[in-house]
């Protein structure tokens, strides 16, 4: 089967046309590149949504994803990766005829990406678009916000783009985000894709002004809070645990309460963070929300609060048990594999998010909406450590120490070695509400004891001043925040 690739690795003169001829070729058009009002049938835009797709019966969303996931099969088999992922596997096409057999397709992770990356620089073969071949077509590049290694690219259509944007829109107007509400976006803008998505989705499909602070190292969090104060923000996008050092510093160090700003909501990404807490420095209420580079927003609270909506028409979750594969059911918690239906220039097929997370119970929400809910984020299978024969989370950990009363919740989890006995230990290093803590050793002592009961392991905790661990982490200057490092040797 021939199939269409991009290869801007290529010689020029294989891949593109003469430069007579490429003077000669049309500049492709975005808004000519979609037709817009079938699209937007396709996948509804708010409010629309909300009073059609979003009130579908299960056995309606199931026919829809079953639909859409037969397109994006077949445009699977069209792209080099799937035919050598899924032949090595044995599947052949038109062996999956109904969404059932989705369970027949082996998933793939992020380390079959950077493989297929290393075999074909610098995209991979998963990109089903060819430079010598195919019409021109406006692209977006973003990437993954990882902290090792290169990032890892991903390159969109028009199409793909697009819905990712409508379901910005509609997961924003599930959190009250209204026409010309400001919202200020404290992601990180560059190569990583959370924040540009943000301004693109707020821009074109709510209504609302985008406001882009970006991270800490962008818009420094004492101006962060200055613009929030200055320009009357109403709605304020970012992770969890930054968005609780701007109400910190704004509070602690700038004597404003973060109260009187006037928000009417956060919109975070909450992970095991505590929206109580949260919600109490802040005075609003906080809105969780889940998503990837590769797939955009695939799931967020709605006004109820009980666990996030997947947009099913656009996404097909399955959780299920990480060694088995068997499916997790309400309240089990398990990896997460994300089908996308709606992408054209990478398909997602039985994505392994590697993200842990379970399901709500099945009953519809008080919204009325019969889309399923995933409860929260519990964490990352490849971030789990095993130490002394227990599984370990650094967000479980972070969580536990986040409970004491004079602990500001950050925390790093520090894996070492013993040169002499071999023997693996963890370190976990948390930062105190006040520098001047005279009783920093009776907090350790007491954290040490609240994880041994919790996770059935010693580990040594070390208290730290604010802040002090912020250049570890990242917490101002990265959306992507640190929480494990391993300084183990290498083997």
């Amino acid at each position: 089967m021939t199939t269409p690739q991009l290869h801007p690795h290529e010689p020029a003169a294989a891949r593109a046309p003469s430069d007579g001829h490429r003077a000669r070729q049309a500049i492709p058009r975005y808004y000519e590149s979609l037709d817009f009002p079938a699209l937007w049938d396709e996948f509804p835009t708010a409010p629309d949504y909300f009073d059609s797709t979003f009130r579908l019966q299960p056995s309606e969303i199931a026919a829809v994803q079953e639909r859409r996931l037969l397109q994006q099969v077949e445009r699977g088999w069209q792209i080099p990766f799937y035919q050598r992922h899924w032949g090595a596997a044995g599947l052949k096409p038109g062996d999956v005829r109904c969404l059932a057999d989705l369970k027949e397709i082996p998933p793939f992770s992020v380390h079959d990406l950077r493989e297929s990356i290393e075999r074909n620089p610098p995209w991979g073969d998963f990109l089903g678009l060819d430079a010598t071949r195919d019409a021109p077509v406006p692209l977006v590049l973003q990437t993954s916000g990882g902290t090792t290694g290169m990032p890892r690219a991903m390159l969109y259509t028009p199409r793909d783009r697009e819905v990712m944007n409508i379901i910005t829109g509609r997961r924003l107007y599930m959190q009250g985000v209204r026409p010309y509400d400001l919202v200020q976006v404290a992601l990180s803008t560059g190569l990583t894709n959370g924040g540009f998505l943000a301004r693109e989705g707020i821009w074109k499909y709510t209504g609302a002004v985008p406001v882009m602070t970006g991270s800490g190292a962008q818009t420094p969090t004492r101006r962060q809070v200055e613009i929030m104060k200055g320009w009357k923000i109403d709605f304020l996008v970012g992770f969890a645990p930054y968005l609780r050092n701007i109400g910190l510093v704004a509070r602690d160090d700038m004597g404003i309460d973060p109260r009187s700003l006037g928000l009417r909501g956060l919109i975070a990404h909450l992970g095991l963070d505590d929206r109580e807490s949260l919600e109490d420095l802040w005075g609003c209420g906080v809105y969780d929300t889940y998503g990837t580079n590769e797939f955009g927003s695939i799931a967020a609270d709605c006004e109820h609060r009980s666990g996030m909506h997947v947009f099913e028409d656009a996404m097909h979750v399955e959780i299920v048990d990480p060694d088995t594969r068997a499916p997790r059911g309400p309240g089990e918690k398990g990896v997460m594999y994300v089908t996308s239906l709606f992408k054209h220039a990478a398909p997602m097929i039985r994505f392994n998010s590697n993200d842990i997370s379970s399901w709500v119970d099945a009953a519809p929400c008080a919204c009325g909406s019969h889309h399923r809910r995933i409860s929260r984020l519990f964490g990352r299978a490849d971030n789990m450590v095993k130490l002394r024969g227990t599984n370990i989370f650094p967000e479980a950990i972070g969580a536990l120490v986040a409970e004491h009363a004079a602990v500001n919740g950050e925390y790093l989890c520090v894996l070492e070695r013993d040169a002499e006995t071999g023997r693996d230990d963890m370190r976990v290093r948390f930062e105190l509400k006040s520098a001047d803590a005279a009783d920093a050793p009776a907090i350790e002592r007491a954290l040490a004891v609240r994880i041994k009961e919790a996770l059935g392991v010693k580990l040594v905790l070390q208290a730290a001043a604010p802040g002090e661990l912020s250049p570890l982490t990242g917490l101002s200057s990265t959306s992507k925040i640190r929480r494990l490092i391993d300084q183990r040797p290498a083997a």
